[in-house]
């Protein structure tokens, strides 16, 4: 029986890499399957890690029919037995219903990747119908670390280094380097994973690091 599974968790715990590493093993085994992906940090009609692993995979855009997509590539002879979803958080909550319909309908089993809840600490859209619709949820067990050492549980944005809650929903960045040699300026808009203490003081990395030098009073609140 095929089965439509999301596998979720925050920004830089994985999941490209497990989503490169699923297409790899079915491929393997003699399964013919399609990538897709939206708005990869690599560029359009990606799918990349930030271990350094990419490969080619179908652009994602509104108008993207996942039941045409299958059904196309099935009367044209290609076998279609899985579906690799990357950032999915971005697909439509439409599309993630084409991604069930597959599923039950074809017994196309459909393997989805994307970040549950977005800078603001709000669901996506997209997250959102895949847990409403999804056979399983599947949390990924590599735990991505706030800055403290806690897992991290929330996706923080920020705007020339200093932490924001507002503004466009998909704003494509990365997480910014923390590493004690890093001294270059801070991106126009990157990103940073933190724990949920932190990210209610809007304490990030960088914040932590002023305070610790010249320390003044935490936005406790």
């Amino acid at each position: 029986m095929a089965e439509l599974v999301f596998f979720s968790g925050t920004m830089d715990c994985g999941k490209s890499t497990l989503a490169l590493q699923m297409d790899h093993n079915h491929r393997a085994r003699g399964r013919g399957g399609v990538r897709f992906s939206r708005n990869d940090r690599a560029g359009e009609s990606r799918i990349s890690s930030r271990l350094g692993l990419q490969t080619d995979a179908v652009e994602v855009v509104d108008g993207t029919d996942f039941w045409e997509e299958v059904m196309l590539r099935r009367t044209q002879g290609q076998r279609v037995d899985y579906l690799i979803c990357d950032e999915a958080q971005f697909y439509t909550p439409e599309q993630v219903e084409q991604l069930a319909k597959v599923v039950d309908e074809i017994d196309v089993d459909v393997f989805a990747f994307g970040i549950t809840a977005d800078f603001r600490t709000r669901l996506f859209p997209g997250s959102q119908r895949l847990v409403e619709l999804a056979d399983r949820v599947q949390v990924l067990q590599v735990e991505a670390l706030c800055w403290c050492g806690k897992r991290a549980t929330h996706n923080a944005r920020t705007e020339n280094g200093a932490m924001v809650t507002e503004g466009e929903v998909i704003v494509v960045g990365d997480v910014e380097e923390q590493d004690a040699g890093h001294h270059a300026a801070p991106a126009d808009v990157a990103y940073e994973v933190l724990c949920r203490q932190h990210h209610r003081r809007r304490l990030t990395a960088a914040r932590a690091k002023a305070v610790s030098l010249a320390p003044e009073p935490l936005p406790f609140g």
